[in-house]
């Protein structure tokens, strides 16, 4: 039986307690574009996403990342993914086809964190409406339309009161995602992870707070840029609109270049990310730091942004 992989991240999953402040920060700052609304949802992607969503935003009582989405490599694999988690004691919960508008058939699941992952293939391929789209046909929606306009999706980072370690070996046993870099504390705990199963050095990453609200926490979804000037542009749009934000800086880990800025609605942090490097090399080694290289590995330069939850306010998962 061929083995099942995962191809990229797909699309997050929020619940807000203010969905007019989090329609107008990401819609109107940030700059996505609203593909649809069914149910009282929100469907959102950045003007590079070729799939009817990368976010989703609906009203809740309680602000949390429902879910984060993975596409497959192969139709098949979704099946594949299902049996092989099963088979080794995880529960999976089947979402039916059009439940989340433009995406078939899928599944959730849990990891030890408690945060919730969903398995998708198929996803409508959206067309921009007729004022938004490009002239170009290898991109969606005009670029620079409004806000921040970010190219795509990027990467989501996890925040829990367990282990990184933990988190890494199912994602690996599991899930089949690489290593990339990490941070290992003397008695071998890992501090924080960057993992991923595409180019990226990290699709995903964990990080680790003993003093974490809990398990499931949320500590940025990231949205990417093309350069350094864009993100200089960002800056202006952000505080022009009175949010609040931290950076720019860079990433020693990733060697990415940020700005942080929190969601008024949701309280969602959002990490606006460029430059970094890219991995191609079939035999990587996990770079290690140690937790005495942080103030380089987590910050280069720019304002220091860490996992502590005691300096960053995170939602839950």
């Amino acid at each position: 039986m061929s083995k099942a992989e995962i191809s990229k991240l797909g699309h997050f999953g929020l619940v807000s307690t203010d969905l007019e402040k989090s329609l107008w920060f990401f819609k109107e700052v940030v700059g996505l574009e609203e593909t649809d609304v069914m149910n009282g949802v929100h469907y959102l992607r950045a003007w590079g996403d070729f799939e009817h969503h990368t976010l989703s935003i609906r009203a809740g009582e309680e602000a949390y990342l429902d879910h984060i989405a993975w596409r497959t490599k192969r139709r098949e694999d979704v099946d594949l993914f299902a049996e092989q988690l099963e088979n080794s004691g995880i529960a999976i919960e089947w979402v039916e086809e059009g439940t989340e508008k433009g995406q078939g058939k899928a599944f959730r699941f849990k990891l030890p964190s408690n945060h919730t992952f969903e398995i998708y293939y198929d996803m409508e391929k959206t067309l921009a409406s007729p004022e938004t789209r490009s002239v170009l046909k290898n991109q969606t929606h005009k670029s620079w339309n409004k806000g921040v306009s970010p190219r795509r999706i990027d990467h989501v980072n996890l925040l829990s009161s367990l282990p990184a370690n933990e988190l890494v070996d199912f994602m690996q046993e599991h899930l089949g995602f690489n290593l990339r870099e990490y941070v290992e504390a003397p008695d071998g705990t890992y501090v924080g992870a960057w993992m991923s199963v595409t180019p990226l050095v990290h699709d995903i990453a964990f990080s680790f707070d003993p003093n974490s609200p809990s398990t499931h926490e949320v500590h940025h979804i990231a949205y990417w840029l093309d350069n350094a000037q864009d993100l200089l542009r960002a800056a202006d749009i952000l505080k022009e609109n009175g949010i609040f934000f931290k950076g720019p800086g860079k990433h020693g880990i990733s060697q990415a270049m940020y700005i942080y800025a929190i969601d008024p609605g949701s309280g969602v942090r959002l990490e606006i990310f460029t430059n970094g490097y890219l991995i191609f090399e079939p035999d990587w080694e996990p770079i290690r730091w140690s937790v005495d290289e942080m103030d380089i590995g987590f910050t280069y330069w720019g304002d220091q942004m860490d996992a502590n939850t005691e300096n960053n306010p995170t939602i839950k998962a």
